[in-house]
């Protein structure tokens, strides 16, 4: 059997079921309890872990974050569909990067116009 939402091979004992959708795991979970990058508390979460840590920066953030933060940051501004084109994303992981880069205050997202743009948070 396969995941109607990514065409995952699933089995019968791994799959979910959501209005009529047989779904894998990780699909099922995106649904019922997707990233929110407007979230307080996990901003604060966030950046109280990182904090109580030591890390500043980009310290703890896997590669890829890194890359996206760097980007954002040597451009200035950027769309949601640069990044997805840069780095070869799907808008659903960019939502969840966007979202962890969010979280810890590094980025934000900017309206200019009919515009919206991800910028550094400061």
């Amino acid at each position: 059997m396969k995941c109607q939402r990514c065409q995952r091979d699933i089995s019968q004992d791994d799959s979910f079921t959501h209005l009529g959708q047989t779904l894998c795991e990780d699909c099922y979970m995106d649904i019922r309890n997707p990233n929110q990058s407007c979230d307080p508390w996990a901003v604060y979460s966030a950046t109280r872990t990182r904090e109580s840590q030591g890390l500043t920066d980009v310290e703890g953030l896997t590669s890829l974050q890194q890359a996206i933060y760097a980007f954002i940051k040597n451009r200035g501004k950027v769309t949601a569909e640069d990044i997805t084109t840069k780095f070869s994303l799907t808008p659903r992981d960019l939502q969840n990067q966007f979202a962890t880069l969010r979280h810890c205050e590094l980025v934000k997202g900017q309206k200019e116009g009919d515009m919206v743009y991800i910028v550094p948070f400061n």
